[in-house]
């Protein structure tokens, strides 16, 4: 069963969508989200990330995914009159569960938790990358559809409990997507809406989720502001069916 998302003032879109697994009314409704945005936001300025910040999450991440790296190029390159940051082809990813900072999970929890995470035996599936839409800091792929997503999320974050970490949003606020570069400074949000409408004619991009990634997370600014991570564990997801 997939969990129930809330309102949230913390998420974007704020509102759930109407419907998890149509990939039109996802679709659709990330853009008219995005199309009420008046002015972009600096992403690099939100808080909870101070100099030297390192935090444990949970993700998705796309190393060998060539059709979806050259489609987010592809994006990137329409879009680089907007002087946007772009996400680095090796650092595509999706952002599930936070754990919490390096300084408040030990090396024990972070052990148990992916342990937990392989006992648990989660289920690989099939999603599909769509271009595109937006936030107030970002231009991102929608992503369809929602429902595993969900139920991924819900998972781990429960398996957070089990091993004591800190933990972050809940999944009822959860908003799954995929960003392709983000916005460094406030500027008004028309110009970045036009030019990204005219990218969403394009074909979407099939993904196989087969396995979910334990990660150390961090910004850095060398050669241009990213989020860079190492691999704690890497979990497997079973088989379909």
């Amino acid at each position: 069963m997939t969990p129930e998302l809330d309102v949230s003032p913390e998420a974007f879109p704020h509102r759930p969508p109407p419907d998890l697994d149509s990939p039109d009314l996802l679709v659709d409704h990330d853009w008219r989200a995005f199309t009420t945005v008046e002015c972009m936001k600096n992403h690099w300025a939100r808080p909870g990330w101070p100099e030297g910040f390192r935090a444990y999450y949970w993700m998705l991440t796309f190393p060998d995914a060539s059709e979806l790296m050259s489609r987010a190029r592809q994006c990137q390159d329409a879009l680089a009159h907007l002087g946007m940051d772009r996400v680095p082809s090796d650092g595509l990813h999706v952002t599930m569960p936070r754990v919490g900072s390096t300084d408040l999970v030990s090396r024990d929890q972070l052990r148990l938790l992916a342990d937990l995470a392989q006992e648990m035996a989660l289920t690989a599936f099939e999603i599909a990358a769509h271009p595109m839409a937006g936030s107030r800091g970002a231009v991102r792929f929608t992503l369809a559809p929602w429902s595993p997503l969900i139920r991924l999320h819900a998972a781990l974050s429960e398996l957070g409990k089990h091993a004591n970490v800190p933990g972050g949003k809940p999944t009822a606020a959860f908003r799954p997507h995929l960003g392709v570069q983000y916005s460094n400074r406030e500027c008004p949000a028309a110009p970045v809406i036009e030019s990204v409408a005219r990218l969403r004619t394009l074909e979407p991009v099939p993904l196989k989720i087969s396995s979910v990634e334990l990660v150390e997370l961090w910004r850095t600014t060398d050669p241009s502001p990213a989020y860079r991570w190492r691999v704690v564990r890497s979990v497997p997801l079973c088989p379909q069916g």
